[in-house]
Formats: structure tokens, sequence, C-alpha cells
């Protein structure tokens, strides 16, 4: 076994420098108590006098002052009150701070593995019983979105299946008459004609399929981004009524507006008329037959209230709620021509939520009611009185 000697040198230096400290502050403290604080105490808080006794030998002795003694001793016990007070309060402030941060990690560590184990049942300590109260909400709110997630997911896969399945349909169709055409060239000109219009008819659901495709994409794609400025809401609906001309007179509809005049409100012209289209084509698409449609724009106090009125199936109570949903289609069946890719009303939704405004929809009695809220314009705000409306006007087509 090697002695390595520089760990005695160390040792042999450590303990000679250790003595010589504890000679030093032996000296100094000697030097101190009996010189200047003796000096200092003696000068301060005691008196000599000279004493001389029954032989007549006189002495010198120290007597204590006593009140000038008292006046230290309360000094001195207000310095150690206040010292032992700071001392507490930095004592406790330590311990706080280390019980403070002793519970909060405690409390991370709890969360930690309640989020971590979504599916346990948390079992938190009394004192901990907010954040566990808080955290069961959160867990029950993350389900429902995941949930929530789920379903519009597999409504989205269900939809392209769908839409990839239809597709065929229409296409075999288009090929298959194409074919005839070309082969059988002595065709009667009213047999032609026919055939025709059959492909016309499956070339353009074959484009509206291919056009919910594309909505499919550019609603996975977009990032809507608001343009404001102040809009003619009265204006835009105008408008509106007019574009719609072809769809409503294919489906025999006309529409009614009654629209109360100078309303404006700030906001992106293009998106809000996106949010009114997709409701006037929603409202078409699921109307009756040769039936009114009603467009009505009204102030209510500071915000503007648009709805949009149809007659037709009732919306059963327990599907009113998912009509804003991504991918929701009021219409099961696929070889319905209703609806699209079930994005419409949920674009609209968002737009309207930018907007800082709300969306809403009633349906009993076979009419289903879209109603629009959005702030108007502070300038418009102030008294409505004695404005005029367009009202009781149908537009089938321009007029």
């Amino acid at each position: 076994m090697k002695i390595d000697p520089k760990k005695y040198l160390k040792f042999a230096a450590a303990l000679t420098a250790g003595i010589f400290l504890c000679f030093l502050l032996y000296d100094l403290l000697d030097r101190v108590w009996n010189g200047l604080f003796v000096d200092w105490f003696t000068g301060r808080y005691m008196t000599r006098q000279t004493v001389t006794d029954a032989q007549g030998i006189a002495y010198n002795c120290w007597q204590m002052n006593w009140n000038a003694v008292k006046g230290l001793l309360l000094r001195t016990l207000l310095f150690l009150v206040a010292l032992g007070t700071v001392g507490f309060y930095a004592a406790y402030g330590k311990i706080a701070r280390q019980e403070r941060r002793r519970a909060i990690e405690e409390a991370a560590e709890l969360i930690e593995r309640s989020l971590s184990h979504p599916e346990e049942e948390d079992r938190f300590p009394k004192e901990y019983a907010r954040i566990g109260l808080q955290i069961g909400k959160l867990k029950t709110d993350m389900r429902r979105k995941e949930q929530a997630l789920r379903e519009e997911a597999a409504r989205k896969n269900d939809l392209i299946t769908y839409l990839a399945h239809d597709l065929k349909t229409p296409l075999t169709s288009v090929i298959g008459y194409l074919s005839l055409l070309d082969e059988a060239k002595d065709m009667p000109g009213e047999q032609r004609e026919k055939y025709v219009g059959i492909v016309l008819k499956k070339a353009r659901r074959l484009e509206g399929l291919i056009n919910e495709f594309f909505e499919i994409t550019r609603y996975n794609l977009q990032q809507i981004i608001l343009e404001k400025e102040r809009v003619d809401l009265v204006f835009l609906l105008l408008q509106l009524a007019d574009e719609f001309y072809p769809l409503l007179q294919a489906h025999g509809n006309t529409v009614r507006l009654d629209l109360e005049d100078g309303l404006t409100v700030y906001g992106d012209p293009e998106k809000l008329a996106r949010v009114f289209q997709n409701l006037m084509k929603n409202a078409v698409a699921y109307s009756y037959e040769n039936t009114e449609i009603l467009l009505e724009a009204r102030a209510v106090s500071d915000r503007v209230r648009v709805s949009v009125r149809n007659h037709g199936r009732t919306i059963p109570k327990q599907k009113l709620g998912s009509l804003f949903e991504k991918f929701f289609r009021l219409d099961d069946a696929r070889a319905s021509d209703t609806g699209g890719a079930g994005l419409g009303l949920a674009i609209a939704r968002d737009i309207v939520l930018l907007h800082g405004g709300t969306i809403g929809a009633q349906s009993e009695n076979e009419e289903t009611v879209f109603t629009v809220e959005l702030e108007r314009m502070p300038e418009e705000r102030a008294g409505t009185a004695g404005e005029g409306h367009v009202a009781g006007k149908e537009r089938s087509g321009y007029e």
C-alpha cells in the first residue's frame, strides 16, 4: 500500500492553520473583552468611589450605575426582540417558500400523473380538492373534444369514401353514353338529344362531386384572414338575392326581402357574403318546392340581426346542435343532391365568430330559421327610429 506524502502535508498544514486561528481568535476576544469592552462598560455604567475602612485605610471601589444599566438592558432587550422578530420572519418566509415549492412540485406531479393516465380515476388529497375538481373538468373537456375530433374524422372519411364511390357512377354513365353516341352515327336526332341531355346531367353531377372534394381540401388548408372595412349590409343582401336567381328559378322558390335601411357593419365583405351565400344555398336545398324564402335584417340595440327563413322538413332537435360541425350532412343518403361536403355552415360559423358575432338555428312546424348577429358600426348605433326598410318584396329573378 503506497503512502501519499501530499495528503499528510495537506493534513498537517490544515491542522497547523486551525490551531493558529484558534489562538488568534482567543487572543482577539481576550483583548477586546478585557480591553475595549471592559473599558467601555466601566466608563459608562460604573463609578469609582474611595472608601475608608475602620482602620482609616482608603480603598478604591467600583460601584454599578443601575440607572444607566437599566437603560442598557432595555436597549439590549429591544434589540434582541427586533433581531428575534426579523429572524423569525426570515425563517418563516424561508419555510413558507419551501412549503410552497413543495406544494407546487407535488401538485405538478399529481397533475402530470392524472393527465398521463386519463382513463384512471383521480384521487387527490383533501388539500388539493380544488385542483382535482379543475383537472376533472379539464379531462372531461379533453375527452369531449377528442370524441368530437374522432367523430369529425369519421364523418370526413365516410364522406370521402362515399364521394370516391359516387364519382364512378356518373363517370361510367358519361363514358357509356358518349361511346354509344360515338358508335351510332345514324342515331335518330330525338334519341341523340335525349342521350346528350342525360350525359349533361351526369357531367354536372360529376362536377358537383369534384367541387365537394375541392371544398374539403380548401377547408383543411385555408386560414381565414379578415380584411375589414365598412360594409353596407342592405346592399350586400340585395345583391345576394339577385345572384340567386338561377338557383331559385330551378327550384321554383321565391325570396322575400324585409331589410331595414342604413344597416352597416365593420367586417370583411367577401367573407360575410360567403356566410349569407351558404345560408341561402342551405335554405334553397332544404326548402319545399314553390315556397317562399324570407331574408330579413333588423337592428337590435347595438347589433344587426340577419335571418334566413325557409319552409321545409323540420330538423330534429338532436341534429340542430350538429348543423355547424364540419362534414355534418343533414341527409344521410348520398343519393340526395341536397347539401354538399357538410362544410358550408361550419365555414359560416367560423367567419361569424371571427367577426365577434353569433350564429344559430331553430326549426319547428316545418319552418327553419338561421340567425346571424353582428356588431353595428359605432356611428350607426345611435337611434334607428324613422329609418325605412325594404319590405315585402318578392324576388324569383331579376326585376
